[in-house]
């Protein structure tokens, strides 16, 4: 089949189900909640939407642990809702992509559950099952530590081996070695893309191969062994074999969650002669107001280092005819709302979270835009350790307790950087559970929801989520910003993020003021004839940028007797 690269045209809404809408009064969002919804998704003009895992699942990692993959989790509804969801969607020609997550099942899968109980079952291959160490088996096959910050591996009962996994006990790891899985997958695929599904996100994908020497690493330090498990020796091969035995048939796009994967590494896996994936999700800018990579580690953000990140990466992708996804927010990640050098403040919030949208909305990629975030939702109001709902989470407060060293880094920023801040509820109206709701939800509903809302902000012409509107009509109108180079402008400057998107097409300019300051700005003079698609100020200032001032500025084309 022709693959169109519709993914090219697409503005991508992703929704955490559990959190979006509930619609039968058991605090808990689901398929037909989201149906309710296909207007407002309409309304705003997105054309995709990004469904989080909505597979049968015991929930250990809100559904990142999969025990059924032709299952939907009973409190979101059942097959049938999720075929009348595709139905919905592309009758309002709204497409869907769902979430592949294949590095791993749940420990209760039937796969596993055979495996786990009977050595000699063909389902232990399924999975990575090792001999311990020791005389009587009681150290573990190697060092290797998770992204949960445990060993890799826990003990069958009492028994010689252990099985491994990257994430919680309750996520064993697939074995990719093993043909009968890479067939399993390519059925799960060929089910849902049979449906009506038009792609995927693929959950952890660069973790997928591992060397197989399952020898201890050194030294010990924060994912141990990553070397054996991140780009594995043959990630490729197994890519390109999920594309030609599936995704060549159907016109679909992939995008992949490259976890750890640096520039050269992601290219390799978005070239189009390569037929792998479609494009990836690189978290190069959300590590800029860390260190090492690692979230709690928290450092002081710096414009410079954020523009370097964007204009690396749109280099390398334009240069090898690979796709960018661009992302500020997602499940995994913080709210955007006071994050990079964005304002809480009320005076400044929707100003700044508007330069921030238009800063990276109109680069060359596919934008994602997070549930909540079209309407500036901020990190929730966790105030105890009780508040946490994730795994992650919780894990860190265990560590924490245990481990005096990482006490002082952990206690600064857990609150601030759990993954709970992006999971609260929906905030539709003001009301006592802000629309999400007529019960109690699983996850407490922000205490802002009476001045945050959806119900609000549409009725308001220059809300937050009308700005949002207004950008994604930019995209579709603009065929510049679909095609055009991407060049930095003044990237010295520790105050100004200014871009140009330039193609035969014509040419526009990008200015965002990343300060509560007035900033004088040469490029303004420079730019003084250009047109103003748009700004998130009345009136333009030829030569200040007013605090957090953004504007998008068009060359218009002379007259051909000109």
């Amino acid at each position: 089949m022709e693959h169109t690269n519709w993914y090219k045209d697409a503005v991508i809404y992703q929704i955490y189900p559990r959190s979006f809408k509930d619609s039968n009064d058991d605090g808990i969002g689901d398929i037909q909640g989201i149906i309710s919804k296909v207007d407002y998704l309409k309304k705003l003009g997105v054309n995709c939407i990004w469904l989080s895992p909505v597979y049968d699942s015991p929930q250990e990692d809100n559904g990142y642990d999969i025990s059924d993959y032709y299952s939907i989790y009973k409190p979101f509804g059942n097959i049938d809702d999720l075929k009348k969801l595709i139905g919905v969607l592309h009758e309002n020609d709204i497409r869907i992509i769902m979430d592949l997550v294949v590095n791993h099942t749940s420990f209760k899968h039937e796969w596993f559950k055979k495996a786990y109980e009977d050595k000699n079952s063909k389902y232990r291959n399924y999975y990575y099952f090792k001999k311990g160490k020791g005389k009587n088996y009681n150290k573990k096959p190697n060092n290797w530590t998770g992204f949960f910050s445990e060993s890799t591996w826990t003990r069958v009962d009492n028994s010689p081996y252990y099985y491994l996994h990257l994430f919680a006990k309750g996520q064993p790891d697939l074995n990719w070695e093993n043909k009968e899985v890479r067939e399993e997958v390519k059925k799960i695929l060929r089910y849902y893309l049979d449906m009506g599904i038009d792609g995927f996100r693929c959950d952890v994908i660069t973790l997928i191969s591992k060397k197989q020497d399952f020898k201890s690493r050194f030294p010990k330090v924060a994912l141990t062994g990553k070397d054996a498990f991140v780009n594995g020796p043959r990630l490729h091969e197994f890519l390109h074999e999920l594309y030609t035995d599936v995704y060549k048939d159907y016109d679909c796009m992939t995008v992949g969650e490259t976890v750890l994967s640096n520039v050269k590494e992601a290219k390799e896996l978005v070239i189009p002669d390569r037929e792998e994936l479609s494009m990836v999700f690189n978290f190069d800018h959300t590590n800029v107001d860390n260190y090492f990579g690692i979230k709690w580690i928290e450092r002081k953000f710096k414009l410079k280092r954020f523009k370097k990140v964007y204009a690396r990466w749109q280099k390398a992708m334009y240069e090898c005819k690979g796709w960018n996804s661009l992302f500020i927010e997602n499940h995994d990640q913080r709210r955007s709302t006071g994050r990079f050098n964005t304002s809480l403040d009320p005076k400044y919030k929707d100003l700044s979270s508007k330069m921030l949208a238009t800063t990276y909305f109109l680069m060359q990629g596919t934008p994602f835009i997070y549930q909540g975030q079209e309407l500036g939702m901020t990190n929730a109001d966790l105030k105890t350790y009780d508040d946490f709902e994730d795994v992650e989470s919780k894990n860190m407060v265990t560590l924490m307790q245990n481990n005096i060293f990482v006490r002082p880094i952990l206690k600064k920023s857990l609150f601030r950087q759990s993954r709970d801040n992006a999971r609260t509820p929906m905030q539709w109206d003001k009301s006592q559970y802000a629309g999400f709701s007529s019960v109690k939800p699983w996850m407490k509903v922000n205490e802002n929801k009476n001045y945050i809302n959806a119900e609000d902000e549409i009725k308001d012409p220059v809300s937050l989520f009308n700005y949002y509107k207004k950008l994604i009509d930019i995209r579709k109108k603009e065929a510049i910003i679909k095609d055009g180079k991407y060049i930095d402008l003044n990237s010295k400057s520790t105050k100004v993020f200014a871009y140009k998107r330039i193609s035969n097409n014509g040419e526009i300019i990008i200015i965002s003021n990343f300060t509560n300051k007035v900033v004088k700005e040469k490029l303004l003079s420079k730019y003084k004839d250009y047109c103003v698609l748009l700004s998130n100020y009345e009136n333009k200032d030829n030569i200040n940028l007013r605090p957090y001032e953004t504007m998008v500025l068009k060359k218009e084309k002379q007259n051909e007797h000109n």
